[in-house]
C-alpha cells in the first residue's frame, strides 16, 4: 500500500478517544509501515450539555467539525458510533467501512435498583435519548424521565452523586470502556429496542479518497454494514434525524435480513411497531419505513419536533 500516514478526527471523550485508537492498532497492524495519528476535536455537541440535542441541532453536531477537519486536509478519516451519525452523509463524504458490531442493548445502570421494575413510583431515570425516555415510559408510566447529557463519565458522576436513582446507556460503551461491571441488566431488545447502528462502529472519509477507502476495506464487516444501512433506511425515510424517538434493530439470520422498527411519542403513550425481511438493506429499510407511516407515525414524529 502506497500511503505512508493517516491522521484519524476524533472527538475528546474518552470513549471516541478509545473507537479512534481501537481503529488506530487495527490500521497499524493490517498495513505494515503505516504509521497513524489522532487529531483530537471538540465539537459543538460535546460543547453543549445543558439542553437535549434535538434543541441544538441534533447529533450531526459531533461530526460536523471533524468533516471540516478532512475537507481542510487536517485529518484523512473519522470514526463514529454509528448511532451519532445522521442518515444522510454530507455532499463528498461516505462511510468508506462499518466495523463488526459490539452488543447493540441498552443498559440499566443504578447503585440503589437491580431492574426498571424494581424502581417505585417517582424514581428519577435519567437518559439523553426520546428514544429511551419513550420505551421506558411505556412500560413504566411511574418513573420520571430526567435529561441526561454528557461523556459516558460525567453521566456516571451524576448518577454517583445521587441527582438520579438509574441511567440508561448502551452496552457497547460501557463494554468499550471497561465498566461492563457497572450494568445491572441488559435491556432485551423487545424492551428497549436500540437505536439505527447502535454498537457499531463507521468510518467516514472523502468520497475522493480511494487510498483511504483501500486501506479502511479490510475492516469493514459486510454483516453489520447490510444491517445498520436497512436500520439508518427507516430513519432516512421517517426524516433522517438520529434525535427522534426511533428505533430500528435488524439481524442477518441465514442471509435474510430480519428488522424491526418503532415510533413513538417521548412518553411512550403512542407506539407503532413494525417488522419486516428481506435481502436488501435499503428495501428492508423502506418497507418497515412504510409501514410505520401507515399507522400514523409522522403525525407522531410531528408532534416531537
Amino acid at each position: 500500500m502506497s500511503i505512508q500516514k493517516l491522521v484519524i478526527a476524533t472527538r475528546q471523550s474518552r470513549l471516541a478517544l478509545w473507537q479512534a485508537e481501537h481503529v488506530k492498532e487495527r490500521l497499524e497492524s493490517l498495513h505494515s509501515g503505516l504509521r497513524v495519528e489522532l487529531l483530537p476535536m471538540s465539537t459543538r455537541g460535546d460543547e453543549v450539555l445543558d439542553r437535549s440535542l434535538e434543541k441544538v441541532g441534533g447529533k450531526g453536531l459531533f461530526v460536523k467539525e471533524l468533516e471540516t477537519a478532512m475537507a481542510a486536509g487536517r485529518a484523512d478519516l473519522a470514526v463514529h458510533s454509528m448511532k451519532d451519525v445522521p442518515a444522510d452523509m454530507p455532499p463528498g463524504f461516505l462511510l468508506a467501512a462499518i466495523t463488526s458490531r459490539e452488543d447493540p442493548r441498552d443498559a440499566f445502570v443504578s447503585d440503589r435498583y437491580v431492574s426498571l421494575a424494581s424502581m417505585p413510583a417517582g424514581a428519577i431515570v435519567g437518559t439523553s435519548s426520546l428514544r429511551r425516555a419513550a420505551q421506558v415510559s411505556e412500560r413504566y408510566a411511574s418513573l420520571e424521565i430526567k435529561l441526561l447529557r454528557g461523556n459516558v463519565d460525567t453521566r456516571l458522576a451524576k448518577l454517583d452523586r445521587g441527582e438520579y436513582d438509574a441511567v440508561v446507556l448502551a452496552v457497547a460503551g460501557l463494554v468499550r470502556l471497561g465498566l461492563a461491571a457497572r450494568i445491572r441488566s441488559r435491556l432485551g431488545i423487545d424492551e428497549s429496542l436500540p437505536a439505527p447502528g447502535q454498537g457499531a462502529l463507521g468510518i467516514e472519509c472523502l468520497a475522493e479518497r480511494d487510498d483511504v477507502h483501500q486501506a479502511l476495506r479490510p475492516l469493514a464487516d459486510p454483516d453489520s454494514a447490510a444491517c445498520v444501512r436497512a436500520e439508518r433506511a427507516v430513519s432516512r425515510a421517517l426524516g433522517g434525524s438520529c434525535t427522534l424517538p426511533l428505533a430500528a434493530y435488524a439481524v442477518m439470520d441465514g442471509g435474510t435480513l430480519k428488522l424491526s422498527a418503532l415510533v413513538a411519542s417521548v412518553d411512550g403513550r403512542r407506539i407503532v411497531r413494525a417488522e419486516k425481511h428481506g435481502k436488501d438493506p435499503e428495501q428492508v429499510g423502506a418497507a418497515a419505513a412504510q409501514a410505520l407511516k401507515d399507522q400514523g407515525a409522522e403525525a407522531i414524529l410531528k408532534s416531537v419536533q
